[in-house]
């Protein structure tokens, strides 16, 4: 899956493979997550929004399956 940076302090870069849905999230930390049934949409505006880290955490963490990777 191809990721790309975004600007976070937390946050290092964010990747979406569409046939399958699924999220990727890169931290700073290193630690890297996937988030499964994540619509298009959702990554579009993760991508885009003023504050990537605010926006997954209201919008995705706690509404999706995740896996540590």
């Amino acid at each position: 899956m191809e990721r790309r940076q975004v600007v976070s302090s937390n946050i290092s870069e964010v990747g979406y493979h569409e046939g399958s849905e699924t999220l990727e999230v890169l931290f700073r930390n290193g630690r890297m997550y996937q988030y499964f049934g994540v619509p298009s949409r959702v990554y579009q505006e993760l991508v885009g929004s003023e504050s990537c880290g605010g926006y997954l955490n209201r919008e995705v963490k706690g509404r999706f399956r995740y896996a540590r990777v």
